[in-house]
């Protein structure tokens, strides 16, 4: 018997990087996501088939049964070794999947590019969490890493806050509607980051006076959603770049690339990739496109 599972994928809006510590993030569900469909294999193993938004195949092997039982113990970052952690510990968490079954056929379907850094990982791990009813938290956490706010939108279909409470994730459901997100647009920065990378030099870079650091991103984050106009809502996210370039003593992405700019431009989640909000009262696409950056979306085209 055929079983399918679906999961969003998400924009983070604030709380980058600090959402690790126990910062409010604000983060949005978005329309494009992952489907992960079970079917009954044999040969107590796992024919695995994913696919990308084009149709195309990206990962395709064949795990066994005996593989994902044991203890994973590699520095190996390829998609398999990293599939195999992800069952593994969810075979600790639900061991009966493996033990009581002959084998199964599993396909995934992203309806989002896999370049574009929308969740690939959380989905599929929201997924997959779904399927064996454990919980998707622990799961990302004992294998993948992160704070699980991706998680929290793959679970979620309104804009949330998110915050971890003594490790523990709070989710917030918020309402999040104003009248001009016909004045905001995503823009793809044309290459991927990688979420663990950017975490690995965030704690790296991380500064003592991070109890009023993230203080200060709370209330930006509250600024963020109170706004009622665009000025105010721009206003408050030019401030949050600001605060966090001087955290990870990096330029910000409209410094970098972006200098002449007629608005404001906010990173999303890790810096240095994936997507950019831009937020400006004229549409942006001609400038981006001269730019060489042909992915641009409008709010209510990806946001769910």
């Amino acid at each position: 018997m055929k079983k399918t599972f679906y999961s969003n994928g998400k924009l983070l809006i604030t709380g980058e990087y600090l959402v690790l510590d126990g910062a409010k993030a604000f983060a949005l569900p978005t329309k494009m996501g992952q489907n992960l469909i079970i079917e009954k294999g044999n040969n107590k193993e796992i024919i695995w088939k994913s696919y990308d938004a084009d149709g195309s195949i990206w990962f395709e092997d064949t795990l066994l049964f005996s593989d994902i039982s044991k203890e994973v113990q590699t520095k190996n970052e390829s998609v398999k070794a990293t599939l195999k952690i992800i069952l593994h510990e969810a075979f600790k968490l639900n061991p009966g999947f493996i033990l009581n079954s002959e084998g199964y056929t599993i396909t995934t379907e992203l309806s989002f590019p896999k370049s574009w850094g929308l969740g690939t990982s959380s989905t599929l791990i929201n997924n997959i969490a779904q399927w064996l009813d454990i919980d998707a938290f622990t799961l990302l956490k004992n294998s993948f890493g992160g704070s699980g706010y991706d998680i929290a939108c793959a679970q979620n279909d309104t804009p949330i806050v998110y915050h971890l409470e003594k490790g523990t994730p709070i989710v917030e459901k918020v309402s999040f509607n104003p009248d001009f997100t016909n004045n905001l647009y995503f823009v793809y920065l044309n290459k991927k980051q990688s979420s663990k990378s950017a975490i690995t030099a965030y704690d790296m870079n991380k500064k003592n006076n991070l109890p009023r650091t993230i203080a200060l991103n709370d209330v930006i984050t509250s600024e963020v959603l109170n706004a009622t106009t665009i000025q105010s809502f721009a206003a408050a996210l030019q401030k949050h770049e600001v605060q966090m370039s001087i955290v990870l003593e990096t330029q910000t992405i409209k410094e970098s690339l972006f200098a002449d700019f007629n608005g404001v431009i906010k990173s999303l989640g890790a810096w240095g990739g994936d997507f950019v909000m831009a937020i400006t009262t004229e549409n942006p696409t001609d400038y981006f496109v001269s730019k060489g950056y042909e992915t641009i979306i409008s709010y209510k085209d990806i946001i769910l």
